[in-house]
């Protein structure tokens, strides 16, 4: 019995591979839309199911972050690389949390990573859950959209997917691109802002 027999089973699966972090969501999400651009589930389940795995997930690795979080967090920071970033990353949550952790979503691993560090920073529940559901529903039906595009376009299920799967690594790179110019640019304003209360100028 093929997933295009028993449509709920393929929502079923897609919903716990969304649910338990690093296994490989963008694939399930859009092979249930390669199903919904052949007739086989609604669009919008497909949307609303991924949304409710994205936003389980999110909830335990904001709850692994609040009571693991630091401990890795301080880990990090003793390496200077890694700690300037993190530290760069703590005052986007602190400042701009909310864009931050919705553009996160469309980079690999973005997600897992704003959520365990919005626990281990201590960003409130009050505030995460909001921009967590936003961020997993944009992201839910981004995919499941590239999905149904490459359904429609191409008839072979396997074809489709794989079309659709590049065409998300081809979104997802500019945007990482652009997190990192902004860390950099913030690094040069930091460093110019030291330098001036230094009396280096």
């Amino acid at each position: 019995m093929s997933f295009a027999q028993a449509p709920e089973l393929a929502l079923l699966m897609m919903f716990i591979i969304a649910a338990v972090p690093l296994l490989p969501t963008e694939a399930a999400v859009i092979g249930c839309a390669v199903l919904a651009a052949n007739g086989e589930v609604h669009l919008v389940t497909v949307i609303l199911v991924a949304t409710a795995g994205c936003l389980a997930s999110d909830l335990f690795n904001y709850s692994i972050g609040s009571r693991l979080g630091m401990r890795a967090v301080k880990r990090f920071e003793s390496k200077p690389r890694t700690a300037a970033a993190l530290g760069w990353l703590r005052r986007q949550l602190d400042n701009r949390g909310e864009p931050m952790m919705v553009a996160g979503r469309f980079i690999p691993g973005g997600g897992i990573v704003g959520a365990v560090f919005a626990g281990a920073f201590r960003m409130g529940m009050p505030r995460f859950l909001p921009v967590a559901t936003i961020g997993s529903a944009l992201w839910s039906t981004y995919a499941t959209l590239i999905g149904y595009t490459g359904g429609q376009l191409i008839s072979e299920p396997f074809v489709a997917i794989a079309l659709s799967i590049g065409m998300t690594v081809l979104v997802s790179l500019p945007i990482g691109y652009a997190v990192k110019r902004a860390q950099a640019k913030d690094a040069v304003r930091e460093r110019a802002a030291a330098d001036y209360r230094s009396g280096a100028f």
